[in-house]
């Protein structure tokens, strides 16, 4: 015998129950009709000596590592995937090397940098306005040869798949003074979109490295070939800093015929000319120095005419805000995400404590990160400020700051991809 009232919870309890468990199952079954739907535009296959590789099926838990040496002989795990925020933050951009002396490592962990959020600010709250678009001061060593590049391209009709083939490179500079080599790889990309960011292995001490990897791509009409233009970027790996690039190859397939079978290309490799590049957009940031207060403030304004990320043709950006003395990071902190914008208005600011005689050798990195829930967040583009700034509109906003104490300079910088 039951009374009522127990009858009546015992019945509300598996009502509840049974809502709970449905609503629960078709949540886990629309989210994995989400992610079979959403495929990339393109699919690709990597064929390294027979092997083929599916990077769009690879987890962040499938990665494919390769065992490095450092120079006392233990291993060290080096995975190369597509660029990602990991790899970003592995260096500054620059040539120089890190500050020597016996009085450089010591200070780096007793830094007294403390990060706090400050409140928002309006872009037109005694910000300075101006900013131009900035370039690469030009180079006195354009004339340097930095050797060949040989690949091939062919096309398979039946499968609508476009091949190429990165065979070898020869003659390349010396990037490595201590080994009087380098340690070469190629990354490859389809421009314009620039949807595919693929790259081949790292070879040891070489300056005629072999690769013979074939990159096909699948889901390319022959019609869209004439509009295409690959991009080689020819880089030697560095364990230490950020990987020194080497030269650029940029071949218009617009002048290439693949119909009638494989055509084999040697193309010379040219010095990375940044100003060439298709814009990865322009980031707005405000940066101004409080000296009796030892105090930096780093506003991130807004960013515009960032790069298609997403199937939608929009993208879902961030910025993450690191702070470096020397090569190592001290501090970072990340804004909000912007969701479905290719021109986010972020209004965020951060304030460090950084003593006066440390500001020679902090560096400000910006990373313009495309948000992602199902895969791997990605980098649209980068902005330095500082000691390791590689610009000449980097160079001139950290120099106006330091000149002009308690007064926020904020200024566009156009971003660059590596």
């Amino acid at each position: 015998d039951v009374s009522p009232v127990v009858a009546g919870l015992i019945g509300a309890t598996v009502l509840v129950v049974s809502v709970s468990v449905t609503v629960f199952v078709w949540t886990c079954c629309h989210q994995q009709a989400e992610k079979k739907h959403k495929t990339p535009p393109y699919k690709f296959i990597h064929m390294l000596k027979g092997i083929s590789i599916y990077p769009e099926t690879l987890s962040n838990k499938k990665k494919i590592n390769r065992i490095r040496r450092d120079k006392s002989g233990a291993p060290k795990e080096s995975g190369r995937g597509n660029l990602s925020v990991d790899a970003a933050e592995s260096g500054l951009v620059g040539a120089e090397k890190a500050p020597d002396g016996p009085n450089a490592a010591p200070h780096v962990d007793q830094l007294p940098i403390k990060v706090d959020y400050g409140d928002e600010l309006s872009p037109d709250q005694s910000l300075t306005p101006g900013g131009s678009k900035t370039s690469s001061p030009s180079s006195p060593g354009d004339d340097i040869l930095l050797g060949e590049l040989t690949f091939s391209v062919d096309y398979n009709f039946p499968k609508k798949a476009l091949v190429v083939t990165i065979q070898e490179a020869h003659g390349l500079p010396v990037m490595d003074e201590h080994t009087q080599s380098s340690d070469p790889y190629i990354k490859m990309t389809i421009l314009p979109d620039k949807r595919h960011r693929v790259k081949t292995r790292v070879l040891r001490k070489t300056l005629d490295p072999v690769f013979d990897e074939t990159f096909t791509f699948y889901g390319i009409p022959y019609s869209q070939l004439q509009d295409l233009v690959l991009h080689f970027l020819v880089l030697s790996f560095d364990r230490f800093s950020r990987d020194d690039v080497i030269g650029e190859v940029m071949v218009p397939l617009a002048g290439v015929d693949p119909s009638t079978g494989k055509v084999q290309l040697t193309r010379e490799i040219l010095k990375r000319n940044i100003q060439k590049c298709i814009s990865r957009g322009e980031l707005q940031v405000s940066l101004s120095y409080q000296p009796v207060a030892q105090r930096m403030t780093v506003v991130v304004l807004k960013a515009r005419h960032l790069p298609k990320m997403d199937i939608t043709g929009l993208s879902d950006p961030y910025v993450k805000v690191n702070v470096y003395y020397g090569r190592k990071r001290i501090a970072k902190k990340k804004t909000h995400v912007k969701k479905c914008t290719l021109n986010p208005v972020f209004n965020e600011s951060f304030i460090y404590d950084i003593p006066v005689d440390l500001l020679p050798d902090i560096s400000i990195e910006f990373l313009v990160i495309d948000f992602d829930r199902t895969t791997k967040n990605e980098v649209v583009g980068r902005l330095i400020l500082g000691a390791h700034s590689v610009t000449a509109g980097g160079v001139e906003h950290w120099r106006e700051v330091c000149e002009n104490p308690r007064k926020p300079v904020a200024k566009w910088h156009s971003l660059s991809e590596y």
